[in-house]
């Protein structure tokens, strides 16, 4: 995990009502990328690790016999058994664990995959746990935005949202380093998963990228659902300044775009899979 911080239970809290909302989904046809790059037939299990409310656990359970989504908040897990519900998702459960956990007494997997989450786990020992849990040449994937993506060629037909001016805001209310949970994090989240999957032994990478580019718009209550679904502004974090905090981002909101309408592009999602090599146990 970052230096000098470490995982607690108030990471999210209060956050699992706006993350559907405030999100942006990934590029159209993510999930079919990854059948399509690993062969995926409708057979073996899914695990999601920290899968937060559900979005890709949902997306990719049609591909396997089972899909486990797994998260140790309590309300992100219950909202993604709403939206299981509502889509009619028959072959998804729900575990209540962290990543360190692992493996949980939850069985072999096909798939295991991390969507925006390893950075949050002590990533060379779970990487090292989902190694173990793989069938034979079975698929660690991590998905995420496109990060560092070219500018679009086409305009906004509308003001984008000023993220720059609510950063500002929240360290104004919060302080100038990154709150996360009861810490804080100095130099960001991780990257380089690519050195920790070597490490743990994992093989045959592969990486796609899935265009986004989409134009979708938004309104001033989504982009306010988008502040309170992050860890770093996550609602509890404000305290009974919470609706002090609110009345501020709106106002800002108003400045950008006086009629409460914005648009912005849908950033390119990136796929990156390792294969357990075969022999591996």
């Amino acid at each position: 995990m970052p230096d000098g911080w470490r995982w607690d239970s108030t990471l999210f809290r209060g956050s699992a009502a706006y993350y559907e909302r405030g999100r942006l989904p990934y590029a159209p046809g993510f999930d079919a990328t990854l059948a399509t790059a690993l062969g995926l037939d409708g057979r073996g299990r899914l695990l999601d690790v920290g899968c937060g409310p559900g979005v890709v656990t949902l997306a990719l359970a049609r591909f396997f016999a089972e899909a486990v989504g797994m998260d140790p908040d309590e309300d992100m897990l219950a909202e993604a058994q709403r939206r299981a519900g509502r889509r009619g998702v028959t072959n998804a459960r729900w575990v209540t664990a962290r990543a360190e956990d692992l493996p949980a007494g939850l069985g072999e997997f096909r798939v295991v995959v991390f969507a925006q989450s390893f950075h949050w786990t002590e990533r060379d020992r779970v990487a090292a746990a989902v190694l173990r849990m793989l069938e034979p040449q079975g698929a660690f994937v991590h998905i995420s935005d496109l990060k560092n993506r070219p500018a679009e060629p086409t305009p906004l037909p509308l003001p984008d949202p000023p993220y720059a001016r609510i950063g500002d805001l929240v360290r104004r209310y919060l302080g100038p380093v990154r709150r996360a949970g009861q810490g804080t994090l100095a130099d960001g989240t991780l990257g380089r998963e690519d050195l920790v999957l070597a490490r743990a032994g994992f093989g045959d990478f592969e990486r796609h990228v899935v265009p986004g580019g989409e134009v979708v718009h938004r309104g001033a209550d989504d982009i306010v659902a988008y502040v309170f679904s992050r860890s770093d502004s996550a609602p509890h974090l404000f305290g009974d300044r919470l609706g002090e905090f609110e009345r501020d981002l709106r106002a800002v909101l108003r400045q950008a775009s006086p009629d409460g309408r914005f648009a912005e592009h849908l950033p390119p999602t990136e796929i990156m899979t390792w294969r357990k090599p075969r022999g591996a146990r």
